[in-house]
C-alpha cells in the first residue's frame, strides 16, 4: 500500500451477512460448454465445442468473444458487445458469483456511481492511480451521466444523494444486478460460474487458446477465441493470464477493504441513523459514521451493515495526504510497515496490524495494482501487446476513492471494450 493511499482512504467495518438469490441456472442451461447438459439446438444461445486438449481444441459456430470474470465490468461489457454484434458468440467465466461486488457495495444498495462530477478532469482526480491518464477520453466516452441514462433507459429509477453517490431508488443491489442479468440474458450472453480460467496460450491466425478447470470436480476444457477480455478485477487469475501474454503487472495492494472488529459496545449504535459517534476504539478515539440504515434494520434484512471510520478524527484528509507525502520522502529507504507518522498518534503495533493483517488479500473490495495503463489505449481498452486482447476494471492500475467511483471505472472500461470488440466483430462478417 502507498504512503499516499494508507490512511486517507476510510476504512469499512463489515458485519452480518449477504444471502445471494439470484440464480444463473437459466443462462447456463442455455448454453451447451463441455460437460453442461445439452438442449435443442433452437433454444441455444450458441454453440462453443471444447475439448481435452489445447491442440484439438475446436472452433465455435462464429468468432466467440470470452470474458474472464463476471463482475461489472465483465458482464457490462459482455452486453455491450453483443449488442453491437448480435452475431458474436459471448461467454463469461466467472469462478464465484456472478456481480458479488456489485450486490454487496453501498452496505447491500449498490452504489454505482458519483453524480457529483460532471467535469471529467475533476472527476478523474477521485483516482489516486490512474487520474492523470483518466482525463482524456475515458470519462468522455462512458462517464457518470452514461452509466445512470444506461441503467434508466433499463428500468431502474436512480437516486443521487447529497454527497453525490447514486443508488437505486430500492435501496436494494438487487435492482442493478437483476437488471445487468437479465439484460445479458436477453442478449444471448452465456453466463458460467464455478470454473477458472487458468492459462492462456496463442492460437493459430492470432486466436487464445483458453485452458478452464473447476477445483471441485475433475474437469480440464480448452476454448477457443477471437477475442478475449479479462475483467477478473484485483485477483492473482488476471494477473497471471496478462503475465502470460506478455504484460507486466505491478504489485497489488489493498485500496479499500473489510476491517473486522468484534465489539459488542457497536451493537449498541445500530437503530441511530445518520450520526456521528465518539468511540474509544483500539488506540484511541474513533469516530464511527453510520449509514442512514440502522444496523439493526440490516441485520434483519440480510445486509453488511458498512460502518466509515476515520481513526485520525482530529486531521483533516489534506493534511493527511501531506502528511504522508512527507513521511514518504523523509523515509524512502523505509518499509511502510515500519514507518508511521508520529502525527497521526497511532500505536506502531496498529498501524502494522492494518497494513499487514492475516488473510490480506482475502476479503478486499477495492484493489491497487494490476496491469499498467501504459500498457492498453484507453480509447479501446486494447493492450497494446497483443491484439483482440482487452482488459477492464480492477485489473487495470487503477483505484478511486469511495463514493462510486471504483464502479465508474468498471462501467467505463467495459463499455468501450465491449464497444471496440463488437464493432470488430461487425466488421468481420461484412
Amino acid at each position: 500500500m502507498s504512503l499516499k493511499s494508507g490512511l486517507a482512504s476510510f476504512f469499512l467495518l463489515q458485519f452480518g451477512s449477504l444471502s445471494s438469490s439470484t440464480s444463473t441456472s437459466t443462462a447456463v442451461r442455455r448454453c451447451n460448454f463441455g460437460h453442461l447438459r445439452p438442449v435443442p439446438p433452437s433454444k441455444r444461445a450458441f454453440t462453443c465445442l471444447a475439448t481435452s486438449s489445447p491442440q484439438s481444441a475446436e472452433k465455435s459456430d462464429g468468432e466467440l468473444l470470452v470474458v474472464v470474470g463476471g463482475g461489472a465490468a465483465g458482464v457490462y461489457g459482455a452486453i455491450r458487445a453483443k449488442s453491437l454484434a448480435p452475431h458474436l458468440n459471448v461467454l463469461v467465466v466467472e469462478k464465484g458469483k456472478l456481480l458479488s461486488k456489485v450486490k454487496i457495495s453501498g452496505g447491500g444498495r449498490c452504489n454505482v456511481t458519483n453524480g457529483h462530477c460532471p467535469d471529467t478532469k475533476i472527476l478523474a482526480e477521485h483516482y489516486p492511480r490512474g487520474h492523470r491518464e483518466l482525463r482524456g477520453s475515458f470519462f468522455n466516452t462512458h462517464g457518470p451521466g452514461d452509466t445512470m441514462s444506461w441503467f434508466t433507459d433499463h428500468g431502474v429509477a436512480l437516486k443521487i444523494e447529497e454527497d453525490g453517490r447514486v443508488f437505486p431508488i430500492t435501496n436494494n443491489s438487487s435492482s442493478i444486478v437483476d437488471c445487468l442479468l437479465s439484460e445479458a440474458r436477453e442478449r444471448g450472453v452465456c453466463l458460467q460460474t464455478g470454473k477458472t480460467v487458468t492459462s492462456v496460450s496463442a492460437g493459430v491466425q492470432g486466436k487464445f487458446i483458453l485452458k478452464v478447470e473447476k477445483r471441485s470436480v475433475e474437469f480440464l476444457e480448452y476454448l477457443e477465441a477471437d477475442y478475449l477480455l479479462i475483467a477478473s478485477g484485483g485477483s492473482r487469475q488476471g494477473y497471471d493470464l496478462a503475465v502470460q501474454l506478455g504484460h507486466s503487472i505491478v504489485d497489488g495492494v489493498p485500496s479499500l477493504f473489510t476491517f473486522k472488529i468484534k465489539d459488542p459496545l457497536l451493537s449498541e449504535l445500530s437503530g441511530l441513523g445518520p450520526m456521528l459517534v465518539t468511540h474509544w476504539g483500539l488506540s484511541g478515539p474513533v469516530i464511527l459514521r453510520l449509514s442512514a440504515w440502522g444496523a439493526r434494520d440490516l441485520f434483519r434484512a440480510g445486509y453488511k451493515a458498512l460502518l466509515m471510520v476515520d481513526f485520525v478524527p482530529d486531521l483533516h484528509i489534506e493534511d493527511m495526504k501531506s502528511i504522508l507525502s512527507q513521511q514518504k520522502q523523509k523515509f524512502a529507504k523505509q518499509k511502510v510497515l515500519n514507518s508511521c507518522p508520529s502525527e497521526f498518534g497511532i500505536v506502531k503495533r496498529f498501524w502494522k496490524y492494518m497494513l499487514d493483517r492475516e488473510g490480506q488479500y482475502k476479503d478486499e473490495f477495492v484493489t491497487a495494482g494490476g496491469v499498467p495503463l501504459s500498457e492498453i489505449s484507453l480509447k479501446t481498452m486494447e493492450s497494446k501487446i497483443r491484439p483482440n486482447l482487452f482488459f477492464a476494471g480492477e485489473v487495470l492500475n487503477v483505484d478511486g476513492v469511495t463514493g462510486g467511483f471504483n464502479f465508474q471505472n468498471a462501467w467505463s472500461g467495459g463499455y468501450i471494450a465491449g464497444t471496440t470488440i463488437g464493432e470488430l466483430a461487425a466488421k468481420a462478417v461484412c
